[in-house]
This record gives C-alpha cells, structure tokens and sequence, in this order.
C-alpha cells in the first residue's frame, strides 16, 4: 500500500509541474488585467521550440532557452494585440493556440519529416533526475527511505523550480513594489495612472513573464518529462492551468495545492486506467480527465464561494485625456 502511494504521489509531482508554471504564468497576466486564453499556445509553441533545439543543438539548456524565447514572443504578440491595439483579450488568445497548434506541425514536418513531430531526444538533450544526498543511504530505512528516495528525490531540475517559484511568487506579487504596482493596474487602471505609473508598461511585464513561465512548462513538456515534441502533446494544460487558476483565486500558494490535486486526479486515471472498481466496473479514463473542470466547477458553485477575478481583468485601458 505504501508502495502504491508513493507511485502515486510521485506521478503527482511530475504531472503537476506543467501545470503550477502555467498556472503561475497565468496569475502574473490575470493580476495585470490581461486574460490569457492563450497560455495552451505558448506553452505547445515552447514544447517544440525546446524539442527542437534540444535535438540540433545538443543540449537541453539550450533547448529551455529557445523554448522560454518562442513562448515569449508569443505573449508579446498577445501583448501588442490586447494592450496596444486595445483588442479583444480572448479572441487574442484563442488565435494563438490556433497559430501554435498548426505551426508546430507544418516547421516540425518541414524540418523533420517525421509528421509534425521532432526525433525522439538522447539522454544528453534532456534534463535528467537528480538523487539528493543521501537518497542511496536511506533507501532502506523503513518508510522515511522509500518515501525520500522515490518521492522527495529524483525528480529533474524542472520539477524542483517549479515548487520553488510558489514562494518567489508570492513574494514578488504580495511584497514588492512591483508587485503592489501589479495588482493596481489590474484593479483601478486609471487610479494607478493618475500615480504616475506606465500601465502599459507594467502589462507588458507581467506579459512577458507570462511568457517566460509558459516556456519552462512547454520544455518541460518535451525535454524532461518526455524526449521530443508530438502533435498537441500539451493536451489542455493550459485551459486545466486557467481552472486552477480561478479555483485558486489568482493566489500562487493555492494555486500549488489546485496544481497538485489536478495532478494527482491525472495519477490516478492512470494508475487505475484498465483497472476494475468493485462494484462499480472499469471506469473510463475520460472520467478522471473531465474531473478538474468538474471540480472546478462544483467547488466554485458550492463550496470556496465565488472566484472574483481583478476588476480591470479583460478591459482594454484607454488613457482619459484632460
């Protein structure tokens, strides 16, 4: 039992990653005033930009660097369409998912003709696990080893950042000035304004940030936790990261614990995919899928209360003139 647990647990943290950096991306957009629909894009553009210069260029730092870039050119171009041109934030975002979902397949089939797909990646093109000190020592220590060794340690790089910038987040958007100035352009624009502060510029930053976290969800993707870009291989985790999201109420500590409990709704479709509940039967995988929309819905319903976004959240800012 205690071996399926930490299995269990262990597929959490893995398939949570993607989803806290994008999640945490989405917070820093969402806390400006800046819906982004269009996290799913960046972090599928940022998957196959990783793949690919991870296999060209022979090294997965690399490959997290052009990642990270593509993501952030992307969240410009959402950047220049909702903040500059004043358009509309969603339809913004819904067109590059579009862009991402069909550029990846036609540079991926024109570069590799493998059908929109990279070649698979060696070992030296992807991050590989860390063993903590002294994980081999412990192993066989009753409880605390197993759960040390295969739970705590041997995750990759990406893994550990990603928990790790929960507190870095939460520093920066509750006690800085950055990020005091954040929130207020994301409530009352125009107060902020009259302060004497650049909202489109502090909107352009909190969109590039956006970019930046959607990259490292993206390389994860593709050079760490798999080795090489398929078709669509994000699968949604940018609209189950926008769920989290609002069930976390765009705070970045619950937006963790959202992450893990999505991710670990994901474990357990695996682990029990196949499998035959007593007296209920083989449960369809798509159950398990559907849960985090469910939950968030149910939970928001009836349970946290409801989930009120920052005021200026989706309006374009037009600067009054006296």
């Amino acid at each position: 039992m205690l071996d399926t647990i930490i299995l269990v647990l262990d597929s959490t943290f893995r398939l949570s990653t993607p989803l806290l950096f994008a999640c945490l991306a989405g917070l820093f957009s969402e806390r400006s005033g800046i819906v982004d629909i269009g996290l799913e894009g960046k972090i599928l553009g940022a998957a196959f930009a990783a793949a690919a210069a991870a296999y060209v260029f022979q090294s997965p730092w690399i490959g997290l660097l052009a990642g990270i870039g593509v993501s952030v050119l992307l969240a410009l171009v959402h950047g220049f369409a909702s903040i500059t041109q004043r358009g509309n934030q969603v339809v913004s975002g819904v067109a590059i998912n579009f862009l991402a979902a069909g550029l990846t397949v036609l540079l991926g089939q024109a570069w590799f003709s493998q059908g929109g797909r990279t070649p698979a990646l060696p070992k030296t093109s992807r991050f590989g696990n860390i063993e903590l000190p002294f994980a081999e020592a412990l192993k066989d220590v009753p409880v605390l080893g197993p759960i040390y060794y295969d739970l705590i340690s041997g995750h990759n790089i990406l893994v550990y950042a990603s928990f790790a910038a929960v507190p870095l987040v939460w520093w920066i958007v509750f006690r800085t000035r950055f990020g005091l100035r954040l929130r207020a352009v994301g409530e009352n624009p125009s107060a902020a304004d009259t302060a004497g502060l650049s909202v489109t510029l502090l909107r352009y930053r909190a969109t590039i940030i956006c970019g930046i976290l959607c990259g490292f969800s993206g390389a994860y993707l593709s050079i760490a936790q798999g080795a090489g870009f398929i078709k669509d291989m994000s699968a949604g985790k940018g609209f189950i990261a926008l769920a989290a999201l609002i069930f976390a109420k765009w705070k970045p500590v619950n937006a963790m614990f959202t992450c893990l409990l999505f991710g670990f709704l994901d474990a357990l479709a695996i682990r029990l995919q196949g499998q035959e509940i007593p007296g209920i039967g083989e449960v369809p995988v798509q159950v398990f899928q559907a849960l985090p929309y469910v939950l968030t819905v149910v939970l928001l319903a009836g349970f946290i209360g409801r989930a009120i976004p920052p005021r200026a959240s989706g309006i374009p800012y037009v600067k009054e003139r006296t």
